[in-house]
C-alpha cells in the first residue's frame, strides 16, 4: 500500500458494477480514513471500505445537488489538512464528465496533495454489457463521447463520419440529441440505443433507430441514469449479448443465510446476474456459558473423532481453543469427520484436514459413512447448535459410539430483520434460497408464519432435509440441490430457469 496522509485520492469507482474498480482503487478505498461519495456509486462497493472510515454523501447527481460543489472542495480539503487519507470516491472515471477536473483544481489552488486514479467510464462498459462494441471493424472505426447538454445543441463533432457516438447524461435531452444527429447526416434508420443502469443487475437495453428510438426508450419507461448509443456497431447486439440473457439475470433472490455467511452466495448469485436480497433469517449467537465446551476441549486426548457439522461449530469451537491457548495440534489423538465441503475448507484454513467428509453433504450420509469406521464404543465429541437436529448424535449412538453434545453456539430467529423483509417483499421477490432447516423455520418466524406473503417465489434448498422443513412448513418447494453445496444450489436455481424458458 503506497498513500501519502493528508492526501485526497480522486478515484473513479467505474460504472456501477463494483467488480470494474481499478486494483489501486480499492486498495485506497480499503485503507480510506474518509470516503466521499456520490449517489450513483454501489453501495457493495461502499462496504468494502474500512468500518472506521468516515463515510461523507454529497449526493450528487445530475440536476441535484444538496451539497454544492464549493462544500464538497471544502470537505475534501479540510479532512486531507486534518491529516487523513481522502477517496473521492466518484463514478465512472473522475475526468470524463465527473466535474473530477474542477476539483483538482480546486485543491491544487488550496494547496492540499492529490492524487488522480483513472476509472472504467460508463460510456465504454454500459455498451459492452449490452454487447455493443463501440468500435468494430466494418461497423465502426470511430468513437465520439458526449453529454447531453453540448449534443443537444447541435454540435457537429457528435455526428462527424460513420462512427460510434455514446452521448452520457442525455436522457433530459434525448429529442433534442436525435433532432441534432438526424440534422449532422445521420439518417433515420441509423440503429441506435439506450442503457439504463449500466452494468447492474438491473440493467436494461431498448433498441430501435434515430427514428423511433425516443418513442421506444419512453414506452419502456427508461429513466436516468442512460447511455446513449448511436451508430452501426449498435447492430451487434443480438449476436453479442453475454450480460442481460443470463437464466438468473435480473431475478430477485431472497438470500435468508445468517449475515456472516451470506456473502459467498450473494456474490455466486450475483456473477450468474440475479439481484441478491440479503435478508438473515437467523442470527448465530455465542453462548452465555463456555464452561461445558471447554471442558471438553481442554480434555480432546480422551475423545476418538470430533464431528463438525457446520461451518459455526467451527468457527465457535476455534474461537474458545484461542482463549484458552489451544490450536490444531490438540485434535492430534482423534479423527475428524466434517458434514460438507464448507465444514472442511474452513477446518483446512485452521490447519485440520477432515479424516471423513460424507459424498452427500447430509447427517444421513455421513452416517452411512462413518459406519465404516465402526463406531462401537468410539468416544465422540459433537459440538453442535443449542438447538440442532438430533439425527447425527442419535445415530452414533445406535452404533454403539458414546456421543458428548457439547453446544457451542445457539441460533436464534433475527427479529431486526422483519422490516427489511416486508420492504423486499413489496417490491417483489422471484425466489428464495435456504441454506438449512434454521432458515426455513426463521423466515417463517420473520412471516409471522403466513408462507403465502412469499407469493409466488420460487422456493429453492440446499438439500433434502432442508426441503422437508420447508415442505412441513407450508411452503412448495420447487429446486433441491444436488450435490447439496452453495454452488450446487445456485447451478440448481440456474437449471430451473434455463428450463422454464425453455418450456
Amino acid at each position: 500500500m503506497s498513500a501519502r496522509r493528508g492526501t485526497v485520492y480522486l478515484v473513479g469507482a467505474g460504472p456501477g458494477d463494483p467488480g470494474l474498480i481499478t486494483a489501486r482503487g480499492l486498495e485506497l478505498l480499503v485503507h480510506a480514513e474518509v470516503v466521499v461519495f456520490d449517489r450513483l456509486v454501489d453501495s457493495r462497493l461502499l462496504d468494502r471500505a474500512s468500518e472506521y472510515a468516515e463515510m461523507v454523501d454529497v449526493g450528487k447527481s445530475r440536476g441535484d445537488a444538496p451539497v454544492g460543489q464549493d462544500e464538497i472542495n471544502a470537505i475534501l480539503a479540510d479532512r486531507a489538512r486534518s491529516g487523513a487519507l481522502v477517496v473521492r470516491l466518484k463514478g465512472g472515471d473522475p475526468f470524463l464528465f465527473g466535474r473530477g477536473g474542477e476539483e483538482a483544481l480546486a485543491l491544487a489552488e488550496a494547496g492540499v496533495p492529490f492524487e488522480v486514479v483513472p476509472g472504467v467510464t460508463s460510456a465504454l462498459a454500459a455498451p459492452a454489457y449490452a454487447g455493443i462494441p463501440v468500435t468494430h471493424r466494418g461497423a465502426s472505426s470511430s468513437l465520439t463521447v458526449t453529454t447531453g447538454s453540448s449534443a443537444a445543441g447541435g454540435a457537429g463533432q457528435t455526428a462527424a463520419g460513420e462512427g460510434t457516438v455514446v452521448v452520457l447524461m442525455g436522457w433530459e435531452n434525448i429529442e433534442a440529441v436525435v433532432a441534432g444527429l438526424a440534422s449532422e447526416g445521420r439518417g433515420p434508420d441509423t440503429p441506435a440505443a439506450v442503457i439504463m443502469w449500466g452494468t447492474e443487475p438491473f440493467q436494461r437495453t431498448v433498441t430501435g433507430t434515430l427514428a423511433d428510438i425516443v418513442g421506444r426508450a419512453a414506452a419502456a419507461g427508461m429513466k436516468p441514469p442512460v447511455v446513449i448509443v448511436v451508430g452501426e456497431a449498435v447492430r451487434l447486439r443480438e449476436r453479442m449479448r453475454w450480460f442481460d440473457n443470463r437464466p438468473l439475470y435480473g431475478k430477485r433472490v431472497l438470500v435468508t443465510r445468517a449475515r456472516e455467511q451470506a456473502g459467498r452466495l450473494s456474490e455466486m448469485l450475483y456473477r450468474e446476474g440475479a439481484v441478491p436480497l440479503e435478508v438473515p433469517a437467523i442470527r448465530v449467537e455465542p453462548l452465555p456459558d463456555y464452561s461445558d465446551l471447554d471442558d471438553r476441549l481442554l480434555h480432546l486426548d480422551e475423545v476418538d473423532w470430533v464431528v463438525f457439522a457446520s461451518v459455526n461449530a467451527v468457527a465457535f469451537v476455534f474461537a474458545r481453543m484461542d482463549a484458552l491457548g489451544l490450536d490444531a495440534r490438540d485434535f492430534h489423538s482423534a479423527s475428524v469427520a466434517a458434514i460438507g465441503s464448507e465444514t472442511a475448507a474452513s477446518l483446512r484454513q485452521r490447519g485440520i484436514m477432515a479424516d471423513f467428509v460424507p459424498e452427500r453433504f447430509v447427517s444421513e450420509s455421513a452416517l452411512e459413512g462413518l459406519r465404516e469406521f465402526g463406531m462401537g464404543g468410539a468416544r465422540v465429541f459433537y459440538p453442535r447448535s443449542r438447538s440442532g437436529r438430533e439425527t447425527m448424535p442419535a445415530g452414533l449412538a445406535e452404533m454403539g459410539a458414546e456421543v458428548d453434545e457439547v453446544p457451542a453456539y445457539a441460533t436464534v430467529t433475527a427479529h431486526d430483520s422483519a422490516p427489511m423483509l416486508a420492504e423486499m417483499l413489496s417490491r417483489g421477490v422471484d425466489a428464495a434460497v435456504f441454506t438449512s432447516s434454521s432458515t426455513v423455520k426463521g423466515l417463517l418466524a420473520l412471516l409471522d408464519g403466513d408462507p403465502a406473503r412469499l407469493g409466488d417465489a420460487v422456493i429453492a434448498c440446499v438439500g433434502p432435509i432442508t426441503a422437508s422443513t420447508a415442505a412441513d412448513n407450508g411452503l412448495e418447494v420447487d429446486v433441491v440441490a444436488e450435490p447439496h453445496t452453495m454452488p450446487g444450489l445456485v447451478s440448481a436455481l440456474r437449471a430451473y430457469y434455463s428450463e422454464e424458458g425453455a418450456s
